[in-house]
């Protein structure tokens, strides 16, 4: 896994707006304003879609921050539309589809639910990392537990100091 004090790998990534299919580049948003990223294992599952749901209802604290939230996962962007449509997430999804990014921040499950016989690989293990305006990591989180969330609190008292 990447570092804290490391140069974030920067990465373009597609997603669906209103507005149709679009291209998100991080190099883009650099210096526009502190960036999380939030990487989860799969869409229209339990704790990825609550974790979604809750960043989406309290985007509020994160905008305060003066921050922007991506969330991650390798699913497809016309299945991440449509899981966001379903839930009401309102953050933007962003499709690594191809894993290439989960790879370039070290994330990746070798084998993801082996024990229900799925055993997908590539698939991004559920991690949070804060990039400043100058595009370091500031917090770098990363979980083998699916289950296991980020710590916000965490996360939200870094933003303030770097507010």
């Amino acid at each position: 896994m990447i570092t804290i004090g490391t140069t974030a790998p920067d990465f373009t990534l597609s997603t669906i707006t209103a507005e149709g299919p679009k291209q998100i580049s991080l190099s883009s948003e650099i210096g526009k304003r502190n960036i999380l990223l939030l990487f989860v294992p799969l869409a229209f599952t339990g704790v990825c879609t609550a974790e979604f749901c809750e960043i989406s209802k309290g985007i509020g604290a994160y905008d305060s921050l003066d921050c922007s939230v991506f969330g991650i996962s390798g699913d497809n962007p016309f299945a991440q539309q449509a899981w966001a449509t379903k839930e009401g997430i309102t953050i933007p999804l962003l499709s690594d589809y191809e894993h290439t990014v989960t790879k370039a921040y070290g994330i990746a499950y070798e084998s993801f639910l082996p024990q229900i016989g799925l055993g997908f690989g590539g698939v991004p293990k559920r991690s949070a990392f804060l990039i400043d305006r100058a595009g370091i990591i500031q917090y770098a989180e990363s979980s083998d537990d699916p289950k296991h969330l980020p710590d916000f609190a965490a996360i939200q008292a870094k933003l303030a100091e770097l507010k």
